[in-house]
């Protein structure tokens, strides 16, 4: 279940803020050559994201947002930026598994020309769209690229105004848009799931509010648009102590109850069975693949 909580979007034609990005603590970055970058401006993005990530691949955990491919900007996006160090591309307003299909060809013959592992770049899909959202599941199943994606939840943001719902933090007018991207990627074998933007940087609250709904569904993360939403996300995001505690007690319990002959027992007054063993080992792994020294909150 290893993946990042929070994903920082910097403008890649930004050179003060690529600059500053790292120091941040995001577990990611995302180069943003999408909606941040006026269109004059995209070649510049596109130059100063490829030198960052050439100089700082070392020690960040790098990403790319790329134009959807209907804009006719996506190839020169892929050639800027697909280099070595580049974790994956964000591919914005995915609609089909067609054009997954075809962005998926586009990385092939740039790592094959560039003497990349085939299948290194990952592609992860912004589901922000009604189209996107409905063919969610012939999406996220059309290449095995594909090992994260993001449902557009943002206020205002594409999402909405396809819908024309009214936005709140609490989120109970996308429960149904969130729970099918988050079962259409669960059934097509994408782990990590991450929620969109929040619009607001001075709304710690409504933040937190909206990162613990998206969590209790099964997301793992969520974009950030400024530093100070990044430490809220990360401890959202991250199991706590106590369920850790839980979860270890759950194994050993059954561990003990299988040593004696059986295959069910308690734990806080709880059924464990194997299926419950599933989910201990399952929240260990996920608090295992975080970042050092990030593992639980209090």
């Amino acid at each position: 279940m290893s993946g990042p909580r929070s994903l920082l979007f910097v403008p890649a034609n930004r050179a003060d803020m690529l600059t500053k990005a790292p120091s941040y603590g995001a577990d990611a970055l995302i180069f943003d050559l999408e909606d941040s970058v006026p269109v004059a401006e995209k070649p510049k993005a596109r130059e100063l994201a490829r030198e960052f990530i050439e100089r700082h691949k070392a020690n960040n955990t790098l990403y790319a947002r790329v134009n959807a491919l209907q804009t006719g900007m996506l190839q020169d996006d892929i050639e800027a930026i697909a280099v070595d160090g580049l974790i994956g591309i964000k591919l914005a307003k995915a609609e089909s598994a067609e054009t997954i299909r075809t962005v998926d060809g586009m990385l092939t013959e740039i790592e094959h020309q560039r003497g990349l592992p085939h299948g290194s770049i990952e592609i992860s899909p912004g589901l922000e769209s009604a189209k996107g959202v409905w063919f969610a599941y012939e999406i996220l199943s059309s290449s095995p690229r594909i090992r994260s994606a993001s449902c557009g939840t943002a206020q205002d943001g594409d999402l909405q105004t396809d819908l024309g719902y009214t936005w709140t933090a609490e989120g109970n007018e996308v429960l149904y848009i969130r729970s099918r991207v988050l079962l259409a990627a669960r059934a097509a074998g994408v782990e990590h799931v991450l929620d969109g933007t929040y619009s607001n940087i001075r709304d710690p609250e409504g933040l937190r509010i909206c990162c613990e709904a998206a969590r209790k569904l099964g997301y793992r993360g969520k974009s950030a648009i400024h530093p100070n939403q990044i430490e809220t996300i990360n401890r959202i995001f991250t199991p706590t102590a106590q369920e850790l505690d839980y979860y270890r007690r759950v194994i050993e319990a059954f561990d003990t109850a299988v040593a004696r002959g059986s295959a069910a027992t308690t734990v806080d007054g709880k059924l464990v069975d194997y299926a419950m063993v599933g989910m201990a080992r399952r929240v260990l792994a996920w608090a295992g693949s975080l970042k050092s020294g990030d593992k639980v909150t209090p």
